[in-house]
């Protein structure tokens, strides 16, 4: 029998790619561990496979790529080389060959009939003294200078048709569509059923309407007719039963089906996690920088066509946090810092999603100098700049077109990475994206994201006689509270929910629907919404349900109404709308601002500073939008540390402060400040939920001037606080 020579080059083409990933990532935990036998034999036995694989099917071209390889490694192994930074680089490009030459093989294209050039540096090298190998410069650096790294390298890719079934998922599945092939043969008993109850009912239809027999019989018929409608209500009975049990049985069913169908094509995100590593150490040595990867989360599981569009957002992610976020090894130093950065990605469940997170310890993100920049470029107007909140700052990054670089490269500059991350993320897989940074401590970057595209956990909600859907996992919580625990601050609405003062406003305001609910009323529904630091209250009119829902894509004509991401079908067939988290949060803050403008009398307006500190983002803003409203300037600090950076360049007029935030908490803020001589008189206002007077007697004790209870919050409290203690 012929050779099947197409099959066997595509099983070679798929296995010897797996090899490639193999001996990569064991390359890279090699050059991050130091030498280590176990590991070295690995990839040799690797190289071995594929070098014997590709003479055997004449893929000369491969083989003696995978030789050359093969013979480096066993000089490593027979420590007759140091495994310097020349020789992986020349490994590494021996592996991205090999890529190069697969992917040809798998297209059907000839292999070259010269050996590709890797071969002769590879043998250069294995012919050098070994006591003249030196740390020389990286290729990846060279091709840098000649104009860019190797695409191939910097690629972050997945199979895209083939998918592995692990063989329990399988025989799960077979088992399940036993039961429900069990299932249908109860259907047909049913059927049986009702033709017998059809049967008699039409029987003793045919008595009713024979007039004569009736009058003849009148007796007979009766006590016959009686005997049939209990027989039929009898039968009607067993039936109902039936069919509620069968429906929960299906029901139950129908789920597991689902879920195991959609378990086949979820895949763990280390299959992008794990190609991470290659790319951060290529941009690195490219920028000169020394940075240590580490990774959280890899088993976490998501569809694969999410997995598909999340390699180029965490490519671009990964080349700001190398570019712009860690820091050259000498000013490391000088900081205070290691010298070398860490970036550390990690991914887990959350709320019926994943959120995946990529953090690095480098030198933060400058509002003041986001907002240079947007004025600089055009996309801002100082006077448009003066009034951003901290978060509409960072959300400055998303600009098409925006970059902090002061020079296009290879690696960044352009302006189009994080503009592309928001578009997939919210747009494409209907997440979200936040950013959160320190300055001189690091970014974080989370990414919130729904398990499958295939179906998504909704919350049915009503507004103005209308029914419209948020993704689940954006919702914090769902609450009914008094309407006169709503506080109104400078003209806005919000609530005090654990910690926080969350902004509120109404569903049907939001929409402009005619109709809307009326804060008079005694208690108010309100659904908490969550993107990143963000928070906001929903006021709806009822909950209907929450259900997995099949969201579409937006028709064209309406695709360009920000609030609408998608539409679903309910179960009467009628068509909902599903709402955008990110632009609901957004557009209540614009309306916010349109509406809670309030007019203070120029004798009530000051031009003295205050620094307000707390972790929570919308606290800051709200007491800053009260304190610029009296005519104060206002800086902000989200934690005790970042207060003190900022205390220590300016003396500020007074100091709001939380008790409770990461790093440094206020008491220990305030009793710093007490400490610094410059800071011995200025007010520190300690505004928090802390009531003990066992607290009280604390913020007296590290010397505030003033406790105010978030709980009780009133802004002409706090306004008349200030006006007392600094004028």
């Amino acid at each position: 029998m012929a050779l099947n020579i197409t099959l066997l080059l595509a099983r070679f083409a798929e296995e010897a790619a797996k090899h490639c990933d193999q001996m990569e990532k064991e390359l890279l935990m090699l050059e991050a561990s130091g030498f280590a036998k176990e590991i070295i034999d690995s990839v040799f036995r690797t190289a071995h496979t594929i070098k014997g694989a590709a003479r055997m099917l004449k893929l000369v071209a491969i083989s003696e790529v995978a030789h050359r390889m093969e013979d480096m490694l066993e000089r490593i192994r027979k420590e007759q080389s140091i495994l310097s930074i020349e020789v992986m680089d020349l490994l590494l490009k021996g592996i991205d060959t090999i890529r190069q030459l697969i992917a040809d093989v798998a297209a059907g294209t000839p292999l070259p009939d010269s050996l590709p050039q890797v071969c002769s540096e590879l043998e250069k090298i294995l012919h050098k003294d070994i006591e003249k190998a030196r740390y020389s410069v990286p290729n990846s650096l060279k091709a840098a200078e000649k104009g860019g790294l190797d695409t191939k390298r910097e690629a972050i890719a997945i199979q895209h048709d083939v998918v592995q079934i692990r063989a329990e998922r399988l025989d799960e599945l077979i088992q399940l569509m036993g039961e429900i092939v069990s299932f249908q043969y109860r259907k047909k008993q049913q059927t049986d059923i009702i033709h017998d109850i059809m049967r008699v009912s039409a029987a003793s239809l045919a008595l009713v309407s024979d007039q004569n027999y009736h009058n003849e019989h009148a007796e007979y018929v009766r006590k016959e007719l009686t005997e049939t409608i209990a027989t039929m209500h009898s039968q009607l009975g067993k039936m109902q039963d039936s069919l509620r049990n069968d429906a929960v049985s299906e029901r139950l069913l129908t789920t597991d089906l689902q879920e195991q169908a959609l378990r086949i094509r979820m895949l763990p995100i280390a299959t992008v996690f794990d190609n991470i590593n290659r790319v951060i150490r290529d941009f690195a040595r490219t920028t000169g920088k020394e940075v240590e990867f580490q990774m959280e989360g890899g088993d976490t599981e998501l569809d694969r066509k999410i997995i598909e569009q999340l390699g180029d957002c965490l490519l671009h992610m990964i080349r700001n946090a190398v570019d712009h976020g860690i820091e050259l090894p000498q000013d490391r130093l000088i900081a205070g810092k290691m010298r070398h950065g860490v970036i550390r990605l990690s991914a887990f469940y959350d709320s019926g999603g994943v959120t995946i997170t990529l953090q690095d310890d480098g030198a933060g993100i400058s509002s003041d100098h986001l907002k240079m920049t947007a004025i600089k470029k055009g996309l801002l107007t100082e006077e448009a700049g003066s009034k951003l909140t901290e978060m509409e700052l960072l959300d400055l990054i998303f600009l098409p077109g925006f970059s902090t670089s002061p020079i296009i490269t290879d690696i960044s500059g352009r302006g189009v990475g994080m503009n592309v991350v928001k578009q997939t993320i919210t747009e494409t897989l209907k997440g979200s994206v936040r950013i959160q940074t320190h300055a001189g401590k690091g970014t974080t970057v989370l990414l919130k994201v729904p398990i499958t595209l295939a179906l998504s956990r909704m919350l049915i909600v009503a507004a103005a006689n209308h029914t419209f859907v948020v993704p689940a996992y954006s919702v914090q919580e769902v609450i009914m509270v008094p309407a006169n625990q709503v506080i109104d601050v400078v003209g806005k609405q919000a609530l005090r929910v654990r910690e926080q003062i969350v902004p509120l406003e109404e569903l049907a305001i939001i929409l402009n629907c005619p109709q809307a609910v009326k804060l008079e009323q005694k208690e108010l529904l309100i659904v908490v919404l969550a993107s990143g630091a963000e928070r906001l209250g929903l006021i709806v009119e009822h909950v209907v349900s929450e259900a997995d829902m099949v969201i579409k894509a937006l028709p064209s004509v309406v695709k360009h109404l920000p609030l609408l991401s998608g539409f679903t079908i309910g179960s009467n067939d009628e068509i909902i709308t599903v709402l955008g988290v990110e632009a609901l949060i957004r557009q209540a803050r614009q309306h916010k601002r349109d509406r809670g403008k309030i007019l203070v009398p120029d004798d009530q307006k000051h031009q003295k500073s205050v620094l307000v500190v707390d972790d929570s983002a919308n606290t800051r803003d709200i007491v800053k939008s009260i304190l610029e409203s009296y005519g104060y300037q206002v800086d902000l600090a989200e934690d005790g540390m970042k207060a003190i950076e900022k205390t220590d360049r300016k003396v500020y007029d007074a100091v709001i402060t939380d008790v409770e935030m990461p790093h440094l908490d206020g008491f220990n803020l305030t009793l710093h400040l007490r400490q610094d001589e410059r800071y011995g008189q200025i007010p520190v206002i300690i505004v928090t939920s802390r009531e003990k007077a066992e607290d009280k007697r604390r913020g007296i004790q590290v010397g505030a001037n003033a406790y105010i209870i978030k709980g009780a919050f009133d802004q002409n409290n706090l306004i008349e606080t200030l006006r007392n203690l600094i004028g």
